[in-house]
């Protein structure tokens, strides 16, 4: 798209009469409004103050650009004016502005007036094309002024591009990044890359522009650099660049002192990350497994916040409640109970939506993200095609698959979607990508869930057939459900199942009962001794979260084992289930009894042969533990 395709006529006011910065902001807006760029000006006013507030966007040099990003922009578009006399725009090289350039972006419009306004930043930064344009006598020849700068750049950056990179001489890398992503961003990186240039100096430079990181660097550019240049107004991942000398700097000196910065370089100190480090890695070497790894964990990282908080929450409900107001409704009985019950629970709520919209974003970018939260939560709804509503819940299972699936979906539609005019560019991610990826995860879900259904009615059945068999199998069978998807229907099946039972009032429903809930409360419990025996077995994050499962597992929700499962489900499900299974059947072989159906450790007043059941819990926690620490492989930091 061409510059010029992108700046209405209507936009641009030349030998303007300007008293003060405000009065160019009213004028500039006034544009946009005539350009029909905007649906609120008043709000998109109120943008461009609040980023005026966190410092001037006049760079010097006689140009002020202006920007903002809101909802209430209608398209994106810029316009101009021209102020041969001047105004003072608070510049920080003191000087008035004569040539002022305002951008409106819409809040979640497509990002393809970043590559335009990129090509436009680093026009700028040619003095003499900057007169030209302030002396232009006409709309007419200040747009075929930008017209036959752009072809020159153009052409410029395909002869930059075909050359060899030079063998002698330094490697830098940088990163440029302004609060907005906007102007200062891609003025930075053109400035370095000028100044690069001139001095012989092989560099690459990644933009971090709001709609994501253009150009962005790898693992290998940045371990082959002598030395990092990081330009930046607002925080980026410094993991990347943990060992490198690093310079850092704001973009306004990048784009008025470059060469100061270059020269830094020699004298720059080694950065070293506090934190955990990540380190760019090059997408076409990798595995297809290691992919789909890095996809699944960008949706358990997210995932984790929610199960831990509310998982807490949740548990202190339990301690604060009295169970003998109301068994059946033990965890809400009391005012201040209810509320952290409910506070946890909604917390808890959010879950599968974050686990698979967040799997959908590391696919797809941000356009994955509204899909992939649609389809997560319609795992929790369980919605089907005979009832939208919610009927059969898949849990995290099916939200792992709607999280893969969204995201592919997406990706999918944008390979489809490159084949429509440009014209059509901006209602890609507002409308084509929303309507038609949560339409079609809608789809598979709802195809989804009456199959896990089916399951849990055939599963229902057999418990059914068998409580009349054997008891002690009958304690492995509920036990290994509980911790086979931890809050999706098998699981739920078992507890379905149990609660029914203690409607027979009698010591079988007790002991089956009892059964479900040590079985349930082994989860999280052995995720918790393993992480401390094992540690070498988990990544960072895990064990940092890895004691508060004792905490959920005690409380009897079994849900905080799901972020573990889902990260490694062929070994830790399986261990998990073992162990569940032996504390299940211990349970059974006791003849412990449980008269509630919930509450964990705090219900154990109600219990009967309560040390044994601990014994039963112990053993299955133990077990469960041992089977970790054996298949799980060493994670490599």
């Amino acid at each position: 798209m061409r510059i010029t395709e992108f700046i209405d006529p209507r936009g641009i006011k030349l030998q303007a009469k300007v008293s003060d910065q405000n009065e160019a902001i009213d004028q500039l807006i006034a544009l946009h409004e005539s350009a029909g760029n905007l649906k609120d000006v008043a709000g998109f006013k109120k943008a461009i103050l609040e980023r005026e507030s966190k410092g001037s966007t006049a760079i010097g040099n006689g140009i002020a650009v202006p920007h903002g990003k809101s909802a209430s922009v209608n398209k994106a578009g810029l316009v101009a004016i021209t102020c041969p006399k001047g105004v003072d725009y608070k510049a920080l090289d003191g000087k008035p502005s004569n040539l002022l350039f305002m951008i409106a972006a819409p809040e979640n419009g497509a990002d393809t007036h970043l590559e335009v306004l990129a090509k436009l930043m680093g026009m700028l930064m040619d003095t003499e094309f900057c007169k030209k344009l302030v002396d232009a006598k006409s709309v007419d020849e200040f747009l075929k002024l930008i017209d036959s700068k752009e072809t020159e750049k153009d052409a410029e950056n395909g002869a930059v591009k075909s050359e060899a990179p030079s063998k002698a001489g330094k490697k830098i890398v940088a990163v440029t990044a302004c609060p907005t992503g906007i102007a200062h961003t891609f003025m930075a990186a053109e400035a370095l890359e000028l100044k690069a240039k001139e001095l012989g100096i092989t560099f690459r430079v990644e933009k971090d522009g709001s709609g994501g990181a253009k150009d962005p660097l790898t693992a290998k550019e940045i371990a082959e650099a002598d030395a990092v240049i990081v330009a930046c107004d607002k925080n980026i991942d410094m993991g990347q660049f943990d060992g490198k000398k690093v310079v850092m700097a704001s973009t306004k000196e990048a784009i008025h002192e470059p060469e100061k910065l270059f020269e830094k370089v020699d004298r720059a100190s080694v950065y070293h990350h506090t934190g955990a480090v990540t380190r760019k890695e090059d997408a076409a070497n990798e595995s297809l497994g290691r992919k789909l790894y890095k996809h699944l964990m960008n949706g358990v990282s997210h995932m984790l916040p929610f199960v831990i908080g509310g998982g807490i929450l949740i548990a202190i409900a339990f301690l604060l409640d009295d169970y003998s107001i109301d068994p059946s409704n033990f965890g809400t009985n009391t005012p201040v109970a209810a509320w952290f019950k409910t506070i946890g629970g909604a917390a808890f709520g959010f879950m599968l939506p974050i686990l698979a919209g967040f799997i959908a974003m590391s696919i797809a970018d941000r356009p994955g993200l509204a899909v992939g939260f649609v389809g997560g939560y319609l795992a929790s709804t369980g919605a089907t095609f005979a009832n939208p509503g919610g009927d059969i819940p898949s849990a995290f299972l099916g939200a792992l698959v709607a999280g893969f699936v969204s995201g592919y979906l997406v990706l999918w539609l944008e390979k489809i979607c490159n084949k429509l005019p440009q014209s059509l560019e901006g209602i890609k991610p507002v409308l084509i990508y929303p309507l038609a990826g949560i339409t079609m995860v809608g789809l598979v879900m709802c195809a989804i869930n009456p199959v896990v259904g089916a399951l849990n009615n055939w599963i229902s059945g057999v418990l059914t057939g068998m409580s009349s068999g054997s008891i002690i199998a009958l304690g492995i069978l509920l036990g290994a459900m509980m911790a086979t998807d931890m809050g999706g229907p098998l699981n739920k099946a078992a507890y379905v199942f149990g609660t029914a039972a203690l409607a027979q009032q009698n010591e079988t429903g007790w002991m089956i009962m009892a059964a479900v809930m040590v079985g349930g409360m082994v989860p999280p419990i052995a995720i918790a001794l393993a992480t401390l025996i094992f540690p070498k077995k988990f990544t960072v994050a895990e064990r940092k979260a890895g004691p508060v499962n004792f905490i959920m597992g005690f409380c009897f929700i079994t849900e905080g084992a799901i972020p573990y499962a889902a990260a490694d489900p062929i070994r830790v499900i399986p261990s998990l289930m073992v162990g569940s299974g032996v504390a299940g059947a211990l349970s059974m072989a006791f003849k412990c009894t449980l008269m509630a159906p919930h509450g964990g450790i705090f219900v154990f007043p109600v219990v009967g042969n309560w040390a044994l059941y601990l014994v039963a819990l112990a053993a299955g926690a133990v077990v469960s533990c041992l089977m970790l620490g054996v298949l799980k492989k060493t994670v490599e930091e």
